[in-house]
């Protein structure tokens, strides 16, 4: 656990870049720090491996008061990622990542281990290790960056923008892969955006920052859209969060069978206006008209791929926009990739409906100074 007791960073001039801040990021999960620009979101994150010295206030990790460890050593053992990677030029993907487990003390033969074993788990293949991170695209660059970071098998990871960089579809799969890193490995994470979207989906939490390095709500990102604390929270988190929010509902929704035809397969005369094409497992490929397709065999060509996919057991969020983006306006659910039917949009509007308000409770909310 990581814990901001009243911390407060004033500089020269008595400009307060954070205000007596105080929240708990908990243990094995992901804390999200997001607010506009200059309200004190990455000065904190850099107070707690001490790449800037508090000017009053204590922050702990795991009941250690932070000021007590050598600011190096403290370093060392908490991982951090930033925006554009920050990676050695002169050095390969290997030894970028080799860096921190030898400035630990290990020996060349583990650290090459280890360093190898992350790499593969944020997904980079082993080629690339001797290459360098000029060779390499925006979002390689941060995987290695995340793999660095979690090279000495750290307890506690910071995480500055780590995403801002990058391309929007890296930026989504770099997400996911945050998630699933986490979940798996149960590294505390302390995050900095000033993406809302991305807050909400990465957070268990989210730390709401305003102007002078206040805080304005410390909330679940449920509670968060459902229940804003004030005016500005309420602004900062978009007009939409009412929409938003449906990625944190579920509800029983009717899934119809769809008539689907195979990848490959003769059309012959149909008279559906839309077929769903499906391959050899039943996974959803696109949706093709057998007025443009004739008699020809369905080819790649012929896929019509607007519509998003949906986990049957999906939220509501999820559901509905399967619905709304499919072009036979008949949303794709499916259950391990495998096709479970479709969705209409007046059935999911009508489980929303029905569905129960979020009534969870704030965690922290601030009223400002």
């Amino acid at each position: 656990m990581i814990q901001l007791e009243g911390v407060t960073k004033e500089y020269a001039g008595g400009t307060m870049a954070v205000d007596h801040l105080t929240l708990e990021a908990p243990s094995g999960e992901i804390t999200v720090l997001v607010g506009p620009s200059g309200c004190g979101k990455t000065t904190s994150l850099r107070m707690i491996n001490r790449m800037i010295e508090p000017t009053s206030g204590r922050i702990l990790i795991d009941g250690q008061d932070t000021a007590r460890v050598p600011a190096a050593r403290l370093r060392r053992d908490i991982g951090y990622v930033i925006q554009h990677a920050g990676l050695f030029p002169h050095r390969t993907v290997l030894h970028n990542v080799m860096t921190v487990p030898r400035l630990n003390g290990w020996g060349k033969a583990r650290a090459e281990s280890r360093a190898h074993e992350v790499l593969e788990l944020v997904g980079l293949p082993g080629d690339l290790a001797q290459r360098y991170p000029a060779q390499l695209s925006g979002g390689q660059q941060q995987r290695v960056g995340v793999a660095r970071a979690l090279a000495s098998d750290p307890s506690v990871m910071l995480m500055d923008e780590p995403f801002s960089a990058v391309d929007p579809i890296a930026r989504e799969g770099l997400q996911d892969d945050i998630l699933a890193l986490q979940a798996e490995l149960g590294t505390t994470i302390v995050l900095v955006t000033h993406d809302i979207d991305e807050a909400i989906k990465l957070g268990h939490r989210v730390a709401v920052l305003r102007q002078g390095g206040l805080l304005a709500q410390f909330s679940s990102p449920a509670d968060l859209l459902a229940h804003p604390a004030d005016d500005f929270v309420a602004d900062f988190v978009g007009k939409d969060r009412g929409y938003r929010a449906l990625s944190f509902q579920t509800a029983p929704v009717p899934v119809h069978p769809e008539e689907t035809v195979a990848m490959g397969q003769p059309l012959g005369a149909r008279e559906e206006e839309w077929l769903l094409a499906v391959d050899e497992q039943m996974r959803p490929q696109g949706w093709v008209r057998p007025a443009e397709v004739g008699g020809a065999p369905v080819a790649r060509e012929h896929l019509h791929r607007a519509g998003t996919v949906a986990h049957v057991d999906g939220p509501l969020r999820t559901l509905l926009d399967a619905a709304l983006s499919s072009p036979s306006g008949r949303g794709v659910t499916v259950r391990e990739g495998a096709l479970a039917g479709t969705v209409r949009a007046e059935e999911v509007l009508t489980a929303i409906q029905r569905a129960p308000r979020p009534s969870g409770a704030t965690i922290q909310a601030a009223e400002p100074r």
